[in-house]
């Protein structure tokens, strides 16, 4: 009997990855990129005014991130660079945006979307900063800036149903921190202050900050810095079937603040102002603080770096 004729499949073509990491230091205003375990950790960018938020855009190679600037001088920033820290550029100029602080990427529409804290509001630009627009404004002027429940911090799109999803932190430690959606685009004929698609997805959180979204399993992931045993933790929540209280998987952090999964890999990294960097399973067995005392940490973002054969 023959045997079966041998099937040989050539490999040659694909593209080796390597996982990285991108960490914000805020108090030394540096950009850092190691491996997935902290190793081989380089300084990319200096000189930083208070970065907070970071998204990678892989195709193209490029980092943006934001800079909060002082919070009560209205000098925030978004830049680019490569991933190298190259090509350094600035995307939104000082004063278009007040404090930025968490930003993300929505490929398919070429769009930058991000929270304004002291701003108070969500906004989006294209990937070169031209057609800014804001989509939520929760506040304006002076008076209500003093109000910590409209701060805007961290945010997420579900792509499935065009759905924004953002945080409002609330003053620190008080435990009217919130978590809201609504439609990414602003209702025909309605504006970005008076919209009435806004609904409230959870409220009385401590102090929730950064949001991450599993798009496979559609849970909802966030940080929250407030005070122990609900704060200082990683949360999570379906979105679909949303329960009636979310699902703690990290505790002990020390002011936890930025967040990036790697679903495929089942699992998660998140950085805290104490300067920890830790990795955990989804379900946030297996934590590990690899990486302490470097600094004030704030954003986190987690790529797959095509390497040359």
């Amino acid at each position: 009997m023959p045997k079966p004729a041998l099937t040989v499949i050539d490999s040659s073509h694909l593209q080796k990855t390597i996982a990285r990491l991108f960490v914000l230091e805020l108090n030394a205003g540096k950009i850092h990129t190691m491996n997935a375990d902290g190793s081989d950790r380089r300084t990319v960018v200096t000189d930083c005014w208070l970065p907070d938020g970071i998204v990678v855009d892989v195709e193209a190679g490029h980092i943006y991130w934001t800079n909060m600037g002082v919070p009560n001088l209205n000098d925030g920033s978004i830049e680019r660079a490569d991933l190298d820290g190259g090509n350094r550029m600035i995307i939104v100029a000082k004063g278009k945006t007040h404090t930025p602080k968490q930003i993300i990427l929505k490929k398919d529409s070429g769009k930058l979307y991000w929270c304004d804290r002291e701003g108070m509001c969500v906004m989006r630009c294209n990937l070169d900063g031209s057609s800014l627009e804001t989509l939520i404004e929760t506040g304006r002027g002076d008076s209500d800036r003093k109000d910590q429940t409209r701060w805007c911090v961290g945010l997420t799109i579900d792509p499935k149903y065009d759905k924004i999803y953002w945080t409002q932190k609330g003053p620190d430690n008080a435990g009217r921190g919130r978590i809201f959606r609504a439609n990414v685009e602003i209702p025909a004929g309605e504006m970005a202050a008076t919209r009435s698609d806004i609904e409230v997805f959870y409220d009385g959180l401590p102090e929730p900050i950064d949001l991450e979204l599993d798009r496979k399993n559609r849970v909802l992931y966030w940080t929250d810095r407030g005070d122990p045993p609900r704060g200082n933790t990683v949360n999570r929540a379906s979105i679909d079937n949303k329960p009636a209280e979310p699902e703690i998987v990290v505790t002990h952090l020390m002011e936890g603040i930025g967040i990036a999964l790697d679903v495929p890999g089942d699992r998660m990294f998140v950085t805290d102002f104490a300067g920890s960097v830790y990795s955990a399973r989804l379900d946030g067995s297996g934590e590990r603080n690899f990486l302490y005392a470097q600094g004030n940490l704030t954003g986190i973002a987690y790529a797959e770096i095509p390497q040359e054969n």
